[in-house]
């Protein structure tokens, strides 16, 4: 950005280039500042590009560039800092202009809405796959079973070939020098490794008591905002829920009330003794960057506990999230923004904690990095609060949500993102009842959200999906029964054991998930 440029002369400078009309290109400016909200929370035509948070920043710049009416757009990560109102928005817009479109994103959903087909570099190599991210992860597994078969099938000739190799005379032939080229070739693949990030840890979690964190009749408000409004709510162990809402709706104001950090204006916020809160935000990390990556890990802990009473050494927990043995004598200072983030956050995880508090987790992570975090995240016995503008994430992981919808009402709605957009539409529909307005005298809790849902009837939609649910259940548990007794007959190599069990714990997870839904769905029906 120009230093000193505000956010309507930045936007203007573009349009003026695409249209010769200067009427013309201030209606494009202000059309765009209005869909991006740039015209909302105090921010105008004339605030400074240099004032606004990153967040802002992220949407300036995205109406920059949309001011060109570009025949090609080359965008990084442009969800990033987007709130996920804003990135439904730039899906829709996307999906409908005539645009060449080159992406890099983490996030799974942009993704599948605004492209049709995903390039991935690996190991040198691009490999190019058609289709949405669900037919990229059955391609790309097809791809990995075939590349090991064959570095299999060359690890077999490589060892002839060595043995060859070793009789040969230092003086080659034109013929044996062939050979040795074709065996250069070999020795390469043979060597070649795949990496699997299909790692589960069975955590053993520092103890957390029956006291949680419990807040009662909370109220916060910034100048004339008001954040919070008599907010009532109880955690309970196990507790997995995602928070949405636009950016500056107060979120991170709200997960540092929950920890004692920032104080409320009224109310109580009670926090049990035995809780250990794990914080993950969006300032980075703060380090000194002279120290090496072991290092910094090592001062926080030596090994991280596992329930069967064994450990995993700092070493062997760096690897996991992707910090390889050579790269973890780097210095700090040498890590690029995505690394620092990604050792930020396993710093966290490390110290062991019982509650854990990730404010926009996704950020700069790439995608094999995020699988090893929603792994180890869909095994974490604590309780777990989310911020984030990533709907695939959240969907894996959360079971509820809180909805900051403005003016301090917190809405806790029970079920995932999708099921939450759904029943925003089901709310438009003329016959559908209002939900009862959530005010200073009527807590905020899961209980009572619930019995606002058994108010209405099923939609046609929840109706077709509860119909499908138990079907769904049922072929769940006819293919656990199957794959145990593979298991149990003992006839089967232990490759094959392995991607047995790997499949039972992906059923039991689906169970689990398919259950909730359907008991959720079953209340409503009555």
């Amino acid at each position: 950005f120009t230093p000193g440029a505000t956010v309507f002369s930045t936007i203007m400078e573009t349009a003026t280039k695409t249209v010769p009309d200067e009427w013309e290109a201030e209606e494009i400016t202000r059309e765009l500042m209005a869909k991006l909200s740039l015209n909302l929370d105090g921010i105008n035509e004339d605030s400074l590009i240099d004032s606004l948070s990153g967040g802002w920043k992220k949407r300036a710049a995205i109406a920059r560039e949309l001011a060109r009416k570009p025949d090609l757009f080359l965008l990084d990560e442009p969800t990033n800092h987007l709130d996920v109102q804003m990135v439904e928005w730039l899906e829709h817009y996307l999906s409908q202009e005539r645009v060449t479109l080159l992406l890099v994103t983490h996030d799974r959903y942009f993704l599948d809405n605004v492209c049709e087909e995903i390039w991935e570099l690996d190991d040198s190599i691009m490999y190019v796959y058609k289709g949405n991210y669900e037919n990229y992860l059955e391609k790309k597994s097809a791809r990995i079973e075939s590349d090991m078969a064959s570095i299999d099938k060359a690890k077999n000739t490589y060892r002839k070939e060595l043995e060859w190799m070793r009789k040969q005379p230092k003086a080659r032939t034109t013929k044996s020098k062939s050979r040795i080229d074709a065996f250069t070739d070999v020795e390469t693949k043979a060597k070649k490794i795949i990496e699997d990030q299909r790692v589960q840890l069975d955590v053993k979690m520092s103890r957390l008591g029956g006291k949680i964190v419990e807040l009662k009749k909370v109220y916060k408000d910034y100048g004339e905002k008001q954040i919070l409004k008599g907010f009532d709510y109880t955690f309970k162990k196990g507790e997995r829920i995602g928070v949405i809402g636009k950016n500056g709706a107060g979120k991170s104001t709200f997960l540092n009330i929950l920890q004692g950090i920032e104080p409320a204006d009224n109310g109580k916020v009670n926090i049990g003794d035995t809780v250990i809160f794990g914080n993950y935000s969006q300032q980075g990390l703060i380090v000194k960057e002279d120290m090496r990556v072991i290092e910094f890990v090592k001062n926080i802990a030596e090994h991280f506990p596992l329930s069967g009473g064994g450990t995993m050494s700092a070493s062997q927990f760096l690897n996991l999230f992707l910090f390889p043995p050579d790269q973890q004598y780097t210095y700090i200072s040498k890590l690029s923004g995505g690394e620092k983030r990604r050792l930020h956050l396993l710093s966290i995880l490390f110290r062991n904690p019982n509650f854990l508090i990730l404010d926009e987790p996704t950020n700069d992570l790439d995608l094999p990095t995020l699988g090893v975090l929603e792994n180890f995240l869909s095994d974490f016995p604590g309780c777990l609060l989310i911020v984030s503008h990533d709907r695939y994430f959240m969907d894996r992981l959360v079971d509820h949500l809180f909805v900051f919808e403005g003016d301090g009402i917190v809405r806790d709605f029970p079920g995932n993102y999708p099921t939450y957009r759904l029943s925003l539409k089901d709310k438009d529909e003329p016959a559908r009842a209002a939900p009862p307005a959530i005010n200073e005298e009527k807590s905020v809790t899961s209980t009572s959200a619930v019995a606002d849902v058994e108010k209405r009837k099923l939609s046609y939609n929840e109706k077709r999906e509860w119909d499908n649910l138990q079907k769904e259940i049922a072929g769940l548990e006819k293919e656990k029964k199957i794959i145990s007794e593979k298991i149990d007959s003992g006839i089967h190599p232990y490759n094959e054991l392995m991607k047995l069990s790997e499949r039972i714990a992906e059923i039991n997870s689906l169970q689990d998930q398919k259950e909730l839904r359907w008991l959720e769905l079953s209340e409503i029906a009555g």
